[in-house]
């Protein structure tokens, strides 16, 4: 997964999940896009609030569990410095 972030001046963060054909087909990339939703949802109440969030699925993600995902969307908050 990619994620890009930015400040948006708000209290409140906006999210968007992103899966392009390179993923699959339409069924592979909404089973990619509700895997990062859950795995957001279930790591929101941890992160800063105030920033848009772009979360972009890659190839790799076809084959995973949702914790497996939730890990790597953890890390990539880590790593960003989004998470509280």
């Amino acid at each position: 997964m990619v994620l890009f972030y930015r400040k948006n001046g708000l209290k409140t963060n906006r999210t968007a999940f992103l899966a392009s054909k390179k993923v699959g087909n339409a069924v592979t990339r909404n089973r990619a896009r509700r895997l990062m939703k859950e795995s957001y949802r279930q790591l929101s109440e941890n992160l800063a609030d105030g920033y848009d969030l772009i979360i972009i699925a890659r190839s790799t993600i076809v084959n995973k569990k949702c914790a497996e995902v939730q890990k790597s969307l953890a890390s990539a908050f880590k790593r960003a410095g989004i998470k509280k």
